[in-house]
């Protein structure tokens, strides 16, 4: 007997040793590679032939996000003081190494078109700061009359100035969005205020609050289902040893991402809170069963209660585990690369989570010792009442208000769908009253957007863009197009044309037009390169003038902004076809639309192959075509109804809310799972199926209130979170585990009754 002892506390031992070292190397892997990916292109997959296209033209006409750095002036931009300011950032900018001279945008490098007595001058709008009144009105003048320049770099009320530098996103970092915000604001003054937006430092302001949320939430989470574990469990070594298994699973899931070198996505952050809040369900399964064997064997040995546990265990929770599995797995037919790598790591937790529960929690207990406190007390609370059974045969006899209860939910659960909407905005995971929000709302509304869309119209003749008629149509575009309140300029090689016969014929406005005669405008290209930069034309014009971008700028990053505005530009698109021009789109927003279906796709996608597995699963592992059907009924309606509500709310599918489904469905059927388990073994014991129906109520239905208890008390710590569309989806998933729970209880118990599941037909 004490060899035998003896050689369990040695199994023991050696697990825990074994657990100690792979959570250390897989923390030193964290420490090492461990990276939070700011660059939100990465978010997209490469192989898609829209980002291929964008990602092209991008290099065709040096397409960049920028970032904006406006400076504010209530008094006017138009003094010595502010002048030099923005003449010193933009050329601090230009010496910085991410950024080239070409793009760095401002009053001070743009080109000012004017017309000369030898034909077209490409002037400054000032080198060295003038000192003088007269000199300093001659450049607000020189704006004002500057369609190129005036609402772009220069707001309509000449309070605020726009510094537009442009680089590519893989040359940000969390560094640089640090250095970059110290230097804007070191320009600050009594007199000026400095504004820094733009999708670069929206990546960087997620990056930095990514990481600090995620090592905020995680202390709350185990705080509260700690608190939650004791008054349940009733014992200090109990809800710790589950709390540290759980904690071990979520390190061993991000170790592995930096051992494999796959970076922190803004969605990773939430893995050890989902881990945390599943994984100790199977804790509370593992000590309700573990306390149901001490009150039934009070002398019983340690060896002896969790060799029962596992034995009793081991199927529901392996069936439990896998099934909550294939919920996250099926997330791998998404093609947005965060929602991929969450699917395959948080797999890989809850794998690691009910591995520990069967190794880790079995080896505490013969360690450390497990006995319930006071048996008295907690017999009045674990031993079955007769509340239960008035509750079944209450539902039983109420099953038709029901069927009308769900009925009305799913009719609800339609009507809201049919609202559901997808929203591309990065802007949307912060908090409307943050400063990034704000900088970027006070930015949209002295300028003409910080988000943009880029047309791009090519031609199989060269010279096509000479054509006044193509040219003319292409104002017309951008003109019609600007009408949308959200959209607030374009740029195009239209309008360096209008501006050029504008200048040419004595500045009158009514010249601000495309000329007619398409020798003229092939004479203003020329003169242009000639007397400025060709280099700028890159942005708008190739070589062969048969290619050619056109920008808008948006004042929303928001899908509903981006498909208005592609609305109208989709309207020319015939009349450009008979010209024999293509239209095609690329740039950051255009990306963030795709990105709206890729989620809406996946989404779809991932519900069906869960839901088919799961039904395909249920039906396998109770050998039964209708119990796989009558257990799959909860999360179906739980999914249904959670979009229904998504819907009627106005919340909408992003990043973040596209995993409601696989939550839903991987942690909703557990609760299927562990009531048809214990029905089906309690009918078969008691040889009726009323009985039957008691125990397991009696039994498991007390369990799995106890284990949603838990679930949605660690995923309503989402709401302490600092991004909007986690509290979200913390809100919404707690929403989900309280249906399923609900779902189970009443209507997958009628179902189970009433179509006798289990129950073999007599022979007559």
């Amino acid at each position: 007997m004490k060899k035998t002892k003896k050689k369990y506390l040695i199994g023991s031992w050696t697990i825990l040793i074994i657990v100690v070292a792979i959570t250390i190397y897989f923390t030193g892997a964290m420490s090492k590679n461990a990276r939070m990916e700011t660059n939100l292109d990465e978010y997209m997959p490469k192989t898609h032939p829209a980002f291929i296209y964008s990602d092209q033209a991008e290099e065709w006409f040096n397409i960049k996000d920028g970032i904006l750095i406006a400076i504010e002036n209530k008094n006017g931009i138009y003094n010595p003081q502010t002048l030099q300011k923005i003449k010193e950032i933009s050329e601090d900018l230009q010496a910085m190494d991410e950024f080239e001279d070409v793009d760095v945008m401002s009053i001070y490098t743009a080109d000012n078109i004017v017309g000369d007595e030898d034909g077209l001058d490409v002037k400054a709008f000032y080198k060295s700061v003038p000192q003088s009144v007269e000199k300093i009105d001659e450049i607000r003048q020189n704006v004002r009359t500057n369609d190129m320049v005036y609402g772009r770099f220069v707001s309509t009320d000449e309070t605020v100035a726009l510094i537009v530098a442009g680089m590519n996103g893989g040359d940000f970092s969390q560094q640089f969005y640090k250095d970059i915000m110290k230097f804007a604001k070191s320009f600050e003054s009594d007199d000026e205020t400095i504004y820094v937006a733009g999708r670069p430092i929206v990546e960087g302001t997620m990056a930095l609050l990514g990481p600090a949320d995620m090592k905020r939430m995680v202390p709350i989470v185990l705080l509260v289902i700690g608190v939650v574990l004791y008054l349940l469990l009733r014992s200090v070594r109990a809800t710790s040893a589950t709390l540290i298994s759980v904690f071990i699973s979520s390190i061993w899931a991000f170790g592995l991402m930096s051992a494999l070198g796959v970076p922190i996505y803004s969605i990773s952050t939430m893995i050890p809170v989902m881990l945390i809040a599943i994984g100790v369900a199977y804790g509370v399964y593992f000590y309700n069963h573990l306390f149901k064997f001490y009150r039934n064997n009070p002398e019983g040995s340690r060896s002896d209660a969790v060799f029962y546990v596992i034995r009793i265990l081991v199927t529901p929770l392996a069936m439990a585990a896998f099934t909550t599995i294939i919920g996250f797995i099926s997330l791998l037919s998404s093609q947005v690369l965060p929602i991929k790598y969450f699917g395959i790591f948080t797999a890989v937790g809850i794998l690691t989570a009910f591995i520990l529960a069967l190794s880790f929690l079995p080896a505490m207990v013969i360690i450390l010792g497990y006995r319930p406190r006071n048996k008295k007390v907690e017999n009045s609370t674990i031993q079955p009442s007769g509340t239960w059974e008035k509750v079944s045969d209450w539902l039983l006899s109420k099953k038709k208000g029901v069927f009308i209860s769900v009925t009305l939910v799913l009719i609800f659960s339609v009507w809201g769908i049919q609202k559901v909407w997808i929203n591309s905005s990065f802007l949307n995971n912060f908090e409307q009253s943050s400063e990034i929000v704000q900088t970027d709302r006070f930015v949209n509304s002295k300028f003409g957007g910080t988000s943009t869309l880029n047309v791009v119209l090519e031609s199989n003749e060269n010279d096509a863009f000479k054509q006044p008629a193509n040219l003319i149509l292409i104002d017309e575009m951008q003109a019609e197009t600007e009408k949308l309140a959200l959209v607030g300029n374009s740029f195009s090689l239209a309008d360096y044309i209008k501006r050029m016969n504008k200048v040419m014929n004595a500045d009158e406005q009514e010249f601000y037009s495309i000329p007619s005669d398409n020798e003229m405008i092939a004479q203003y290209l020329l003169l242009y390169e000639m007397s400025g930069d060709p280099q700028n034309l890159v942005k708008v014009i190739n070589y062969d003038y048969n290619r050619t971008n056109v920008t808008f700028q948006l004042k929303g990053d928001d899908s509903k902004t981006i498909k208005q505005a592609l609305g109208v530009v989709k309207q020319f698109e015939d009349r450009f076809n008979k010209n024999g021009i293509t239209l095609n789109y690329a740039g950051s927003g255009y990306k963030a639309l795709v990105f709206t279906d890729l989620i809406f796709e996946g989404q779809i996608m991932s519900i069906a192959i869960s839901l088919v597995l799961v039904l395909i699963l249920l039906s396998v592992m109770f050998r039964s075509i209708k119990a796989g059907l009558i257990g799959s009924i909860p999360i179906m309606i739980t999914a249904i109804f959670s979009f229904g509500v998504m819907g009627a709310l106005n919340i909408p599918l992003s990043t973040t809310t596209a995993l409601l489904s696989s939550i839903a469905i991987g942690i909703g059927i557990d609760y299927a799972i562990h009531f048809m388990q214990y029905y089906k073994e309690n009918t078969r014991k008691k040889g009726d199926k009323l009985l039957g129906l008691y125990a397991t109520m009696n039994q498991t239905g007390r369990a799995i209130l106890f284990n949603a208890v838990v679930v949605i008390s660690g995923f309503l710590v989402l709401l302490f979170s600092v991004f909007p569309p986690n509290r979200k989806l913390g809100a919404l998933v707690s929403m989900n585990m309280f249906t399923s729970l609900a779902g189970t209880l009443t209507i997958m118990m009628i179902l189970i009754y009433t179509f006798n599941v289990f129950i073999k037909p007599t022979k007559k």
